[in-house]
């Protein structure tokens, strides 16, 4: 059995690779460099650049358009009469009041709004109906034009009903206003502002 250590020291093994065997047109196989840049290379890195361009683009189709904002809102001073129309009817928003602070209460509109289970308080004074956990139509001030509900006679529990739905409501809706009785001179001054 040959030793092929042995014979490349020798030099007699039949692949060795011997410096005088090299001229001038010939060179070892490791030292030809392959170019990447071959023509199938080339197409398939376009190829790849289209297809990556085509998926990432945004697409005109899906592009969202936002929603118009809501007209602003500007806190301002109501009477009762001057709150009224605020019941979600003729595309109006449905304001209702709480203890003298208005809250914009359109998210809502399903439940609050007409046709909701407490549309009776749209547009109105709603704190002793809150109270009570009464939502009968005389729960509401009849009188719009005299004095505000200073809500004197409830209990402790009501009182404490009323604090729970009024946290409730400015976590969840915005304060637009605050109900003042009519001839109040704030409302007299916002009427002037008009």
């Amino acid at each position: 059995m040959a030793d092929p250590a042995r014979d490349i020291e020798e030099g007699t093994h039949a692949t060795a690779f011997k410096p005088s065997d090299m001229n001038a047109s010939t060179a070892p196989p490791a030292a030809q460099v392959a170019s990447i840049a071959t023509p199938i290379n080339l197409i398939l890195l376009s190829l790849f650049l289209v297809l990556a361009y085509m998926r990432l683009r945004p697409s005109k189709s899906t592009a969202t358009t936002l929603p118009s904002p809501p007209p602003p809102t500007v806190y301002r001073v109501f009477t009762p009469l001057q709150l009224l129309p605020f019941n979600g009817t003729n595309s109006q928003p449905v304001y209702l009041a709480v203890r003298g602070q208005i809250f914009d209460v359109s998210p809502g509109r399903n439940f609050y709004g007409p046709g909701g289970p407490y549309a009776n308080f749209a547009g109105r004074d709603a704190s002793r109906g809150l109270a009570c956990g009464s939502f009968d139509e005389e729960m509401l001030t009849e009188d719009l034009k005299g004095p505000l509900d200073r809500l004197e006679d409830l209990g402790g529990e009501e009182m404490d009903a009323l604090r729970g739905w009024e946290e409730r409501f400015q976590e969840k809706y915005l304060v637009v206003g605050k109900l003042v009785p009519v001839g109040h001179e704030e409302a007299e001054e916002d009427e002037k502002k008009a």
